[in-house]
């Protein structure tokens, strides 16, 4: 008994028509209204929307009304506390009636939704997740060695490769002659310069130097 009471009680519809009733000061029977409510809760678990449709474009049209008649109020009023209060009451109205018509928009043309598949992509070797699972009788990758080997041989990090080994038996710098040409020589002269006017200014104060060091040993002379 007590269980069937908790359940009729639980029920969307019978909170539903309680509300209406107290709001409509007691003028309909709460059991006539569960029953319309009960009916309307089937027509939208069946996908009939048309009711909620037209109940969200009823309230927008209501909201819009409220908008108007507050900002009307508003060109009444002549303190600026009053003109405020009115102002803000008419831009709520107007943002729960636009709330109200996306809401009747998206049940109209909802929102397609894309499953899109996870890659990380990294420069060199890929690995892509896609939720999918090793199978049976895969191998494990294997993991790569860092410093250190099988049964304890450590790597020798100073080793040197083949290839620098090599390049030290080469020795290229000692077959490099430089620029042969005066436009080649002109131009590596200037491969230590990192430009701007302070370097420029530093070695001509340094000629100068010299030069004022040079004629004051030709004056003593």
């Amino acid at each position: 008994m007590h269980g069937a009471v908790a359940r009729t009680l639980m029920r969307p519809e019978v909170g539903a028509a309680s509300a209406i009733e107290l709001w409509q000061k007691d003028t309909h029977d709460v059991n006539a209204l569960t029953a319309e409510l009960s009916a309307q809760v089937q027509a939208v678990n069946g996908g009939d929307l048309r009711r909620a449709e037209a109940m969200l474009i009823s309230q927008a049209h209501t909201l819009n009304d409220v908008f108007n008649i507050l900002l009307r109020r508003v060109t009444a009023q002549t303190g600026l506390l009053q003109w405020e209060a009115h102002m803000r009451a008419a831009m709520r109205a107007q943002s729960q009636c636009r709330m109200t018509l996306e809401a009747l928009a998206e049940m109209k043309n909802p929102k397609a939704i894309a499953f899109v598949r996870q890659a990380n992509i990294a420069n060199g070797p890929q690995q892509v997740n896609n939720g999918t699972h090793a199978h049976a009788g895969e191998k494990p990758t294997p993991q790569p060695e860092l410093l250190e080997r099988q049964h304890g041989e450590w790597m020798d990090s100073g080793a040197t490769s083949a290839t620098s080994t090599a390049h030290q038996e080469w020795r290229p710098w000692e077959q490099s002659t430089g620029p042969r040409s005066e436009a080649g020589k002109a131009v590596a002269s200037r491969n230590g310069w990192k430009g701007g006017e302070r370097p420029m200014l530093r070695e001509l104060a340094r000629i100068l130097r010299e030069q004022a060091s040079t004629l004051a040993g030709l004056d003593v002379n």
